[in-house]
């Protein structure tokens, strides 16, 4: 009788000599002697170098202080695997769980014409008195519609421009009209504005509907001027005293504002966050700059490397932590985004940071035109001659054609990166998010290339210092740990 050929069977990581069984896990070096280790739904522990080798392998005793941390936390079972399984599946429901909302926030541009010459702008702005880029009330009416068809019990409407306080008659005429057919959905308002145009009246209307102001402050008075120039040279001082008349009339919690970080920012980290916590501002996002839309052809001007940024952002996040020890209450808004995504199993809501993609799934824009966009960043590509992010217009498509008569919710399907090359098995997946359009605009593809994408480092190397902050800094970690809740 011919001899069989011995078969081969490859043992699972579910199989184990050593007493026990590991469960899906992904690791990355953190420096030289840790490596951080998460697993299916973001629990992460920190491993010496030396010991990964040794739970991987299966020769990690029980005796070692880890081994019941790594399976209380689903790295490892002796047991029935089953528990353990399910338990994951009840955290990566809970992660997943605003999925089924669908769209949650909603941009309307109600008009491009603006005041500023911001040297960073991604939009194709025009001059104050181009009322043809105004949206038009039909065209905001159908938009309103639309965004009623989504099965979100919350909605966030956010109000841009150009300057949208230019178009105010329009604002008002959206937030009474979503607020009559509201049909008891929770409604939520926002207005970003530079508040050069900020009147009495529309501080009364703002305070009777409990809209939230949103305005943009790049630092001090010598930084913010050079970077949102206006006739006058006087932003800084508009936007400074517009600050201080909505925290009078709406309340000091009902006005945040952004900064964008440009070639001239980073060298003022300390000065910018300063200049936060002395305006009362209890948080700071440091934005680096879009590459989208005309700031793309200003990025020699006013861009900078990765490495650029993440150097400011140390700095900058050194500061506010120094700041909080002196008893200042402000935090960083990013890193308190990815902390709750480390530290808790609940969802966000940043569009930024989700898989599948929160573009078109998370957020859509209604351009003053009628055209619907995945997101903002899509539209500034339009304005640039690019439609790949278009999904439609509100005159001619409905709810259910704006996604089944797109490819956009197969793409996005595609893009998840539980399923990417370089996404799948990267420690820091379960809280990183799947960007197609900074991956279209900078690499000319969809699915990006991690290795060389700027996306990817910043995250990565953002969520590192993170991890390491509260590894090896006590006092920052028990305030890093309060921005997570």
């Amino acid at each position: 009788m011919k001899p069989r050929a011995p078969v081969f069977r490859p043992r699972s990581s579910f199989e184990g000599s050593g007493g026990y069984r590991l469960l899906p896990l992904r690791f990355l070096r953190l420096d030289a002697k840790r490596c951080v280790t998460t697993n299916l739904v973001g629990e992460h522990i920190v491993l010496p170098a030396d010991e990964l080798p040794a739970l991987i392998q299966h020769r990690l005793g029980r005796e070692d202080p880890r081994y019941r941390e790594l399976e209380s936390r689903h790295f490892l079972s002796e047991g029935n695997l089953e528990t353990h399984l399910e338990l994951l599946a009840a955290q990566y429901r809970t992660r997943q769980s605003e999925l089924p909302n669908l769209t949650a926030l909603h941009i309307f541009v109600v008009t491009l014409r603006c005041d500023h010459s911001c040297r960073y702008c991604q939009v194709s702005r025009v001059s104050e008195d181009r009322v043809a880029y105004d949206m038009s009330p039909a065209t905001a009416d159908r938009a309103v519609d639309l965004m009623f068809r989504s099965p979100s019990p919350m909605i966030k409407i956010e109000i841009q421009g150009g300057e949208p306080l230019l178009n105010f008659p329009l604002i008002r005429h959206i937030v009474r009209r979503v607020k009559a057919l509201a049909d008891g959905r929770d409604l939520q308002f926002v207005v970003a504005t530079n508040l050069s145009f900020l009147t009495d009246e529309m501080l009364d209307m703002f305070a009777e509907n409990r809209v939230q102001i949103s305005t943009s402050l790049d630092g001090p008075v010598g930084l913010h001027n050079h970077n949102r120039p206006r006739p006058g040279r006087d932003s800084y001082e508009r936007t400074i005293a517009g600050v201080k008349r909505c925290r009078d009339r709406l309340g000091h919690d009902a006005v945040s504002a952004l900064m964008t970080c440009t070639a001239e920012s980073l060298l003022q980290p300390e000065a910018i966050v300063d200049e936060y916590a002395r305006q009362g501002f209890r948080e700071v996002f440091l934005r680096p700059i879009s590459r989208y839309g005309f700031a793309a052809a200003a990025e020699r001007r006013v861009g900078y490397e990765t490495e650029q940024f993440l150097d400011f952002y140390r700095r900058a996040l050194a500061r506010i932590l120094e700041l909080n020890g002196q008893g200042v209450p402000i935090r960083e808004v990013y890193a308190s985004i990815l902390l709750r995504r480390i530290l808790t199993p609940f969802p966000t809501g940043y569009v930024d940071l989700q898989s599948p993609t929160g573009f078109g799934l998370g957020v859509l824009v209604y351009n003053y035109d009628g055209d619907v966009y995945v997101s903002d960043e899509g539209r500034m590509l339009a304005e640039m001659g690019d439609r790949t992010f278009r999904l439609g217009n509100v005159h001619h498509d409905s709810w259910e054609s704006l996604f089944a008569g797109s490819d956009w919710l197969a793409t996005a399907h595609a893009l998840m990166l539980e399923g990417l090359p370089g996404c799948c098995d990267c420690a820091f997946q379960p809280y990183c998010g799947s960007d197609p359009i900074f991956n279209h605009s900078t690499q000319h593809t969809l699915a990006g290339h991690p290795p060389t994408s700027a996306f990817c480092r910043r995250n990565r190397e953002i969520m590192r210092h993170l991890i390491l902050l509260m590894e090896d800094d006590p006092v920052a970690a028990t305030i890093l740990m309060r921005w997570a809740q």
